[in-house]
């Protein structure tokens, strides 16, 4: 077919253009002028973008990405949270119920839950569970805040200075290694068993797990941030308190949990010697005249202790750092 005739010929039609024909379709497919043309045609390329005629906004093209999953944090419902939180403490609860119950666990190796419900109404009915409460969190409170205070400057210093570690670190090491435990007979003689005794035990049980998470604490601050808020004029205790203490606080808020709990070992070992009040005391009491009931009363009073303590942390924690619920991905 010549030229002529090509411009004499008809449009072809949509069903035309439809039907046509394979061997034509074929080349234009594998033509590479054409190929080229119509991918660097910009007449082709507007025609192609203004086309009515498109893919319909449900069907992806093959090549497409999936959406990225949501990765950011998701937290349970409070309602939820704390029914999972309780099962192990229940379940535990509810074997000791029915182990005692039904026979299978002596009452002399184990009191009931009945027999410890009785023993802590007692102490509630004449007064005596308060006085003794307020009397070992004074104790705790004023040995943890000397130990605790004393052991955070210490790591402080170390951590920041060179000089301060030469000093204070290996004098650190040595205590720690020793167990406050064993102090008992030498603060007995040098302090009598009055109450500068019982705070100076817990103290120096307290000094040791905050010496060592500060200095690490410490230890971990970026040195960037340092020399950085040292242009600004930072120096001495402004930087301490201003810049190195707010980074460590992750660290500095450990450490005051297991001062706490480790303040509670301290304050069983120093409520047992010459002491006439206290959570300590009673079980001293229950000792004697085998009160099993009282033992375990004890023993759930300081699991509960523990559970507050470790409660009033997440809360100062969450107060102090509240960026740190979005770090981990639950």
């Amino acid at each position: 077919m010549t030229l002529e005739r090509v411009a004499q010929a008809p449009p072809a039609s949509a069903g035309g253009a439809a039907a046509a024909s394979p061997a034509a379709t074929s080349s234009a497919a594998t033509s590479p002028a054409a190929t080229s043309s119509a991918a660097t045609s910009p007449a082709a390329t507007s025609s192609a973008a203004t086309s009515p005629i498109a893919a319909s906004p449900g069907a992806a093209p093959p090549g497409d990405l999936e959406p990225p999953r949501y990765l950011g944090s998701r937290r349970r419902r409070p309602a939820v949270s704390t029914a999972v939180r309780v099962t192990v403490p229940l379940l535990l609860v509810a074997a000791w119920w029915y182990g005692t119950g039904s026979g299978a666990i002596s009452p002399d190796v184990l009191a009931g839950p009945g027999a410890v419900l009785g023993a802590l109404g007692e102490l509630v009915a004449t007064g005596q569970l308060g006085d003794y409460l307020l009397a070992s969190a004074r104790r705790a409170g004023l040995g943890v805040l000397a130990g605790g205070g004393i052991g955070l400057l210490l790591g402080v210093v170390a951590g920041l200075s060179a000089l301060g570690e030469e000093l204070i670190d290996p004098t650190m090491q040595m205590k720690r290694a020793v167990p406050f435990l064993a102090l008992v007979p030498l603060f007995i003689s040098w302090f009598g068993v009055e109450e500068t005794f019982k705070v100076v035990l817990i103290a120096v049980a307290a000094v040791g797990p905050m010496y060592a998470y500060s200095y690490l604490g410490v230890r971990g601050v970026d040195r960037k941030t340092i020399e950085a808020a040292r242009g600004f004029g930072l120096t001495g205790a402004r930087l301490a308190l201003g810049v190195i203490i707010p980074t460590a606080l992750p660290n500095i808020l450990m450490a005051l949990r297991i001062c706490l709990s480790v303040s509670l070992t301290g304050l069983i070992a120093a409520e047992q010697i010459g002491a006439t009040e206290g959570i300590g005391y009673l079980v001293t009491l229950a000792q004697q005249y085998y009160r099993s009931d009282y033992m375990v009363l004890c023993i759930l009073i300081y699991a509960v202790l523990g559970l507050l303590i470790d409660l009033a942390i997440r809360g100062v924690e969450r107060l102090a750092m509240p960026w740190r619920g979005h770090v981990a991905a639950r």
